[in-house]
């Protein structure tokens, strides 16, 4: 009797180790993998059981959370939403996350360990923390000029602080509303199929993902490739430029809608927008130098993070030499985001010092105790400052007498270039107006904004008239924003 008691009693006691074995299995080396199962409900009911915490502007949230009394309680809102799209994203409890709501999901959601004092006893007791707060970069009078300015147009803005790389507006329209998405009713599935369908793509990040032909603009790159290599050394002697221009290795001829560009000096030909002279100077220079000089500006970088993902913008590595001529006046397969050619004025503002672009000032927890700030990346040098200075010289003149004049502001200095880029079979398509700026006050070299702006359904009927009338205005009501 005592002898079956035993081998019960061991029996049972074997059951509770393989017991205790299993929940250890399932609690430690198991748990990633059920909470990220989709079958598996608490993860979400947990997640959405509290307020999501704040996207800040200037102070304010743009943000906010309402209470749906549902299993998914609390639903994502936001404060005007269209102007924030860009910048904040959606979160929503069908779809998931974008833009900065994805990029510090953990800040917002709680999950991040930075927000907890101790977090291996959060993780042991499964606690779920209050959401944390971030606060942006963005300056509200500008993001509302920026919005104003496009009206219904397609199209996007960016501007960054040439000094720092905080980014001051970011805007893309046409817009949406992302408190459509909050919530799971049959209304955010049809908002969902709505938005994503419609022809005018207004979920689209203009700004950040899109890529266009920068036209003109980009020539601010070849001038400083040009003065940088030494293949120009005075801004106002004449070149040795043909109008028109045979492409190398071919028999077609590349014009000019100005006229005056027939060996004109690099300063004019600036001024003009002079295709011919700087597709001769981009074949001078070369592939490989041209390729670097594009790269030192932040052409072809895959790594971009704002801390959102930011599409690469092109030059390409692999070009005959008509095709590095044409890459050279922005044409070709060249292709940039308003991002990107904001960067590109910034750079030439800052003294040829290009800040990286960050769009987060700081994150703080539900206390409004700082738990990170924003980042530290090293400055690349886009160009020398000599180069730097005889950009800014080129680009004030294209304000003061060029196709920019619709961007000047009294009391201060604005330097500009403008840009029509050709696209579609044929350059059938409807040109895209450009305009990259950058704003300082007299008699200073602090510069305070760099701004490009792209409009896509701009007439042009010849070049650089659609960026200086369509395009300019937007970054003018921009940069007057930043100065007021």
């Amino acid at each position: 009797m005592i002898r079956c008691i035993r081998h019960t009693a061991a029996f049972t006691f074997l059951l509770l180790v393989a017991l205790l074995v299993n929940a250890a299995r399932v609690q430690v080396f198991k748990a990633e993998g059920y909470a990220g199962n989709t079958a598996n409900r608490r993860v979400p009911i947990a997640r959405y059981d509290k307020p999501r915490g704040a996207v800040l502007v200037a102070g304010s949230p743009v943000t906010g959370s309402r209470d749906s009394r549902g299993r998914l309680r609390y639903e994502r809102t936001y404060t005007e939403g269209p102007l924030y799209a860009p910048v904040t994203g959606y979160s929503s409890q069908i779809y998931g996350t974008s833009l900065l709501e994805r990029a510090e999901d953990g800040i917002l959601s709680g999950a991040d360990d930075r927000l907890a004092t101790f977090p291996w006893w959060d993780h042991l007791t499964r606690t779920h923390r209050a959401g944390g707060s971030v606060h942006t970069t963005i300056n509200p009078k500008m993001q509302r000029a920026a919005f104003d300015g496009l009206g219904g147009k397609k199209g996007a803005v960016a501007a960054v602080e040439p000094r720092t790389g905080r980014i001051l507006a970011l805007v893309s329209t046409p817009s949406y509303d992302p408190g459509e998405l909050s919530g799971n009713s049959p209304a955010v599935s049809e908002a969902w199929r709505r938005l994503n369908g419609a022809e005018q793509r207004p979920m689209l990040n203009r700004a950040l993902r899109q890529t266009y032909p920068p036209g003109s603009t980009f020539k601010v790159v070849t001038a400083a490739a040009a003065l940088e290599s030494g293949k120009v050394t005075d801004i106002d002697a004449r070149t040795n430029s043909p109008d028109p221009y045979t492409l190398p290795g071919t028999a077609t001829r590349l014009g000019n809608a100005a006229r005056g560009c027939e060996d004109a000096p690099l300063k004019d030909a600036f001024r003009v927008s002079c295709n011919t002279v700087f597709a001769r100077l981009g074949a001078e220079i070369g592939l490989r130098g041209m390729v670097e000089a594009a790269r030192r500006f932040g052409f072809n970088d895959r790594r971009l993070r704002i801390p959102s993902r930011v599409a690469p913008s092109n030059f390409d590595t692999r070009m005959d030499p008509s095709q590095v001529a044409l890459s050279a006046i922005g044409q070709y397969d060249t292709a940039a985001t308003p991002l990107q050619m904001a960067m590109v004025s910034a750079a030439v503002a800052n003294g040829g010092q290009l800040m990286p672009p960050y769009l987060v000032d700081k994150v703080t927890d539900a206390r409004g105790v700082t738990v990170a700030a924003g980042p530290h990346r090293p400055t690349r040098e886009a160009m020398g400052p000599a180069t730097a200075q005889q950009l800014q010289e080129m680009m004030i003149d294209v304000v003061a007498h060029g196709s920019g004049r619709r961007a000047a502001i009294k009391g201060l200095t604005v330097g500009g270039k403008t840009g029509t880029a050709q696209h579609g079979v044929r350059n059938e398509g409807t040109p895209y107006a450009w305009f990259i700026s950058w704003a300082r006050e007299k008699d200073t070299y602090e510069p305070t904004v760099a701004v490009a702006v792209v409009v896509e359904d701009a007439a042009a009927d010849r070049e650089d008239i659609s960026g200086g009338g369509s395009a300019a205005p937007i970054a003018r009501a921009v940069m007057a924003a930043a100065a007021g």
